[in-house]
């Protein structure tokens, strides 16, 4: 079960000063209800949060998944902060780190990522999830409006560069995001799954709640990297100027 960014509290991000309460982890809120949801359904249940930071300074944009056995078994701070009109996510938020392979969350029926929102716009993100044996890459979200520009609708490109991502990884892709407006921002929801090939599975409405359901083929990754090895064709000394 994947819930959106900051699951249970509004976008507070919306202004740089919403005096918006940090969590703790496991005890939190959100954890609490995750973990209970979880207990209840016998699911996984992915939740995201503001977490409190243990020094001094800048909080996280958490995401956390629940076992059925109630316990935290993964936690995957966001890596790209996005700031400006709207989205003073720099006022809240600190980088996580990139993932290293423990916040895969392995599982019988496959092996998932959790990076958040921002973090779908960088491909190097998806690519180091895709290289760690990430099969379903999940992105919690919270995007929409841009209030300087509001003739300016990007919903195309963020389903396109998800997608697109999806694609160049041989990775299932979801992208669960919020609905409504919330001061100058609306969000356009618009949520969904796709495949390797590039295929929306499902897709939920841009300005009405939806529960998404999809039955996914995890053979379709192992086709379509056997028939563009995209994955083994890399040349990573060719790419030293990236960093």
């Amino acid at each position: 079960i994947c819930t959106q960014e900051l699951t249970l509290s509004p976008y507070f991000a919306i202004t740089s000063d919403s005096g918006a309460e940090a969590e703790s982890i496991p005890d939190g809120r959100s954890c609490r209800f995750a973990i209970a949801l979880a207990t209840e359904t016998g699911a996984y249940v992915l939740a995201s949060l503001f977490e409190a930071s243990t020094e001094a300074g800048l909080g996280y944009d958490t995401a956390i998944v629940a076992s059925p056995e109630g316990k935290v078994v993964v936690r995957t701070r966001k890596v790209h902060i996005p700031g400006g009109s709207g989205y003073h996510e720099d006022h809240y938020f600190q980088p996580g780190r990139g993932p290293d392979g423990s916040d895969i969350l392995e599982l019988d029926q496959g092996r998932f990522g959790f990076p958040t929102c921002y973090d779908q716009w960088f491909p190097e993100l998806a690519r180091l999830y895709s290289l760690q044996g990430a099969e379903v890459i999940v992105y919690p979200s919270a995007i929409g409006s841009e209030p300087e520009h509001p003739d300016f609708d990007t919903e195309a490109q963020w389903e396109s560069v998800i997608v697109a991502n999806g694609i160049m990884n041989g990775t299932f892709m979801i992208a669960v995001n919020r609905i409504g407006a919330e001061g100058p921002v609306t969000f356009y929801g618009s949520s969904f799954i796709s495949d390797p090939y590039g295929r929306k599975l499902v897709q939920a409405p841009r300005d009405e709640p939806a529960v998404l359901v999809a039955d996914l083929d995890l053979d379709q990754r192992r086709d379509w990297l056997d028939l563009f090895p995209l994955l083994r064709g890399r040349r990573p000394e060719a790419y030293g100027r990236l960093v």
